[in-house]
């Protein structure tokens, strides 16, 4: 039996003095993952008196996301666009790079796609 694994893992992360909310996606999302890491991200985002964070999203596992999941993604997207900073999008499928300029419509802050991990970082630390 083949066993597909799909979801979220969200994580606090440091360079330096630099801090940054990373996210890890893996398989095809659902709404049931958003159900789950929806609450999570507000409850970190809500303890910062004036957010202003940055996100690593690590999408070198994620194949997509159902229909309401992507709304989700959305909503979620602009509840909070004031509160990124910057977006890193760290994957290897070209549709990750439209994803993220897509994305930067509806984000106040930075959003780019990168292929090479370290130079995400880096672009995050400043």
């Amino acid at each position: 039996m083949d066993i597909k694994r799909h979801g979220l893992s969200i994580g606090i992360n440091r360079i330096e003095n630099v801090f940054f909310v990373t996210l890890k996606a893996v398989g095809t999302l659902t709404h049931e993952d958003y159900l789950v890491i929806t609450p999570m991200l507000e409850g970190a985002l809500n303890q910062i008196a004036q957010p202003k964070v940055s996100l690593f999203f690590d999408a070198t596992e994620l194949d997509g996301w159902d229909l309401h999941a992507a709304w989700d993604d959305l909503k979620l997207g602009l509840k909070h666009k004031s509160e990124f900073e910057r977006v890193a999008i760290w994957g290897r499928k070209n549709w990750l790079e439209w994803s993220a300029k897509i994305g930067s419509w509806f984000i106040a802050g930075e959003i780019r796609y990168f292929e090479d991990q370290d130079e995400a970082l880096k672009w995050l630390r400043y």
